[in-house]
């Protein structure tokens, strides 16, 4: 039987890159190579009744962030927001992410997960998936990534999806959420975020485009479309296996827990854009700030929020997600999720010194 004290060094090991922490990501690493590239877990779908490899991985994937949920909504059962949102997350991967998508087959009609959008679900814009849908999936593909994401971004942050909705986010913020201080804080992962994460935007908008313009060609350019759809191919393998999965849920236990967010995300990309011109901020008491440092600890987007609160600068950064836990862990309540009309005078002085 394992003692407190060995529970005690066997969590600090999992939590802080030790040797179990290693096991355990070579384990994830594992199961996704598995997954994504070999038929073996099918005879275990369909020994379950599960059919397929696909329907056992998002009934994992479903338990995950619920288990991971509860423990969250046990953790931080004093905060409201964390609470709400937790619940909301369990929510919309049982029920959008799994349950509907399953009754959609089942009713045979397309096995639509409307909880994720373009260009986060590529094919949702593609010509080959998109035209081959029932109409009201075509209106909501279209509407849901060009109108409502964006304008949900305007008035409540990138927050709104990728701490809400978003399955990525979800497990993230769940099963993850002992991971999130692991996440670099160095100036150079802040430089190769930038560049890596807008390179993925660029390069799904340009394929997206690729594919209406052979889409329309149709048989006059039979060499483009060929073209386009080894194009999806590759973007396909690269960034919706290997860097979603394999990578984005392989490092959690040494690198954190939004990788995949924070550096390969198209949506987030595309929301972290609009979030810096809206009305999404996290605002600073000031004089309040004692440097403690936790807020920058726990960020698993890896902001240094605390060079903000020791300036009094209120600020929105487009990289953050709006999980809140910056300021459930600040000890004097010092920072506050809001979305305001105004800016901080400060923060407009900063913006222009920055530029």
């Amino acid at each position: 039987m394992i003692g407190p004290g060995r529970l005690e060094w066997l969590k600090h090991d999992l939590t802080n890159r030790g040797l179990t922490a290693w096991i355990l990501s070579a384990v994830l690493f594992g199961f996704y190579m598995v997954l994504y590239f070999t038929d073996w877990l099918n005879p275990v779908a369909a020994a379950l009744g599960l059919g397929h490899k696909w329907t056992l991985y998002g009934l994992l994937y479903t338990l995950a962030i619920t288990l991971g949920g509860v423990y969250v909504i046990r953790k931080y059962r004093h905060n409201r927001y964390q609470v709400i949102r937790t619940v909301v997350v369990i929510v919309v991967q049982v029920m959008l992410a799994f349950s509907v998508p399953l009754l959609l087959k089942f009713f045979h009609q397309p096995e639509y997960y409307f909880s994720y959008l373009w260009p986060l679900k590529f094919e949702y814009l593609t010509p080959p998936v998109v035209f081959h849908m029932p109409l009201p999936f075509i209106l909501y593909s279209f509407f849901g990534a060009l109108v409502m994401a964006p304008l949900l971004a305007v008035f409540f942050g990138k927050r709104w999806y990728c701490s809400w909705v978003c399955g990525c986010g979800g497990l993230a913020n769940t099963a993850g959420d002992p991971f999130r201080h692991l996440s670099s804080k160095s100036m150079a992962s802040w430089r190769f975020e930038k560049i890596a994460i807008h390179t993925v935007l660029v390069v799904a908008v340009v394929l997206t485009a690729l594919l209406f313009v052979s889409w329309g060609a149709g048989k006059q350019n039979p060499e483009l479309a060929r073209w386009s759809y080894q194009f999806q191919s590759a973007y396909g393998l690269i960034v919706g296996a290997v860097l979603s999965g394999i990578v984005g849920v392989g490092v959690y236990p040494i690198g954190g827990t939004r990788v995949w967010c924070r550096y390969f995300c198209p949506m987030a990309a595309m929301l972290g854009l609009v979030q810096k011109v809206g009305r999404y901020r996290i605002t600073v008491k000031r004089n309040m700030c004692i440097s403690c440092g936790l807020c920058s600890k726990y960020c698993e987007m890896g902001i240094d929020v605390r060079s903000y609160a020791q300036t009094n600068t209120s600020f929105t950064r487009a990289s953050c997600v709006g999980c809140g836990i910056c300021a459930e862990v600040c000890p004097r309540g010092v920072l506050r999720l809001e979305n305001v009309t105004r800016r901080d005078p400060q923060e407009l002085v900063q913006i222009e010194v920055a530029a």
